[in-house]
């Protein structure tokens, strides 16, 4: 699995691992019910069709028992969404602006560049602003998606707690070099990125 470098990666990843994990438990089951249903119904093996009458019990069972499984999936979504739609008051506040076909960062100084540092174990909050086309913020080892849209404020955030960089790309069709529309997230300590962000 892609390196988790964010402070809710691991949360990200456990919600999907069971989603899938629920999905492949019922895949099997109706698959093997299908076809275990086929072979003792077949018309060679039941040559005379078998009225089989309704199960009230077996009807509430299997209605409630999926209708309870969607609900946690949901409560699972929810309890991940709330974090990632929710920054710290005190996070540090960096503009992502978006066009075809490049990032540029704008830090709180005035700063900007092509490439985003941040400093590890830091809530960083990006604003994402697009002059153009739609466009979404992506970085897979943070596990963070966002869009950024023309004359739409939206913004994501994270915690980056393993130095490192870590690759950034567009994940919206945004025209003809869409696909080269990537950056670099730099993950370094807080000396580093005070330094660099001082310098000219």
């Amino acid at each position: 699995m892609i390196a988790q470098a964010t402070n809710f990666a691991q949360s990200v990843d456990n919600t999907f691992l069971i989603i899938v994990g629920i999905s492949v438990f019922f895949l099997v089951l109706i698959t093997t019910l299908l076809i275990t249903f086929v072979i003792k119904y077949s018309k060679k093996r039941n040559p005379k069709a078998t009225n089989i009458p309704g199960n009230t019990k077996l009807e509430i069972i299997w209605t409630v028992i999926p209708t309870l499984i969607v609900l946690y999936i949901f409560w699972l979504g929810w309890t991940d969404y709330k974090v990632l739609a929710t920054p710290p008051k005190d996070s540090m506040v960096i503009t992502a602006t978006a066009s075809m076909w490049r990032w540029k960062f704008t830090y709180p100084n005035g700063k900007q560049a092509d490439t985003l540092y941040v400093p590890v174990n830091k809530d960083i909050k990006i604003k994402l602003i697009s002059t153009d086309v739609d466009h979404s913020f992506y970085v897979p080892a943070f596990r963070i998606k966002k869009d950024a849209l023309p004359n739409i404020n939206n913004s994501t955030w994270f915690n980056a707690e393993k130095l490192g960089t870590y690759t950034l790309f567009c994940a919206e069709y945004c025209g003809l070099n869409h696909a080269t529309m990537r950056s670099e997230v730099k993950v370094v300590t807080k000396d580093k990125f005070n330094n660099w962000l001082s310098s000219k």
